[in-house]
């Protein structure tokens, strides 16, 4: 197991997804309410029909702290996977972009629960 910074305690926890670049506010908790969870090496998502497990990475992104994910899960019914990234943004919400392979991606913000 790779050490992790001690900046990535800032990052683990729950946050709900508040809002999605490329997804409406009503299609966000159409199945459960919209978060992401990060932890010491692992995680997941849920927004819309959308539910992936992470692989989490701390590190840095042009010189500021960031986590950086790879994502198993669905889309609908349909198998799914990824990648993504988060930062600490303003107001202490987290910041990020999110990819499905091959298919959509956004930028999503979130606030700790």
């Amino acid at each position: 197991m790779a050490r992790r910074p001690a900046f990535a305690k800032a990052f683990m926890g729950r946050w709900r997804i508040v809002e999605m670049d490329t997804w409406d506010n009503d299609y966000l908790d159409l199945v459960e309410p919209a978060f992401i969870h990060f932890g010491a090496e692992d995680g997941a998502f849920v927004f819309g029909a959308v539910k992936g497990w992470l692989d989490v990475r701390y590190g840095a992104r042009n010189g500021s702290a960031c986590v950086e994910f790879s994502w198993e899960g669905f889309n609908d019914a349909d198998p799914a996977s990824g990648r993504g990234w988060a930062a600490l943004g303003t107001a202490g919400r987290l910041v990020g972009d999110l990819f499905i392979h091959n298919s959509d991606c956004s930028g999503f913000v979130a606030e700790r629960e």
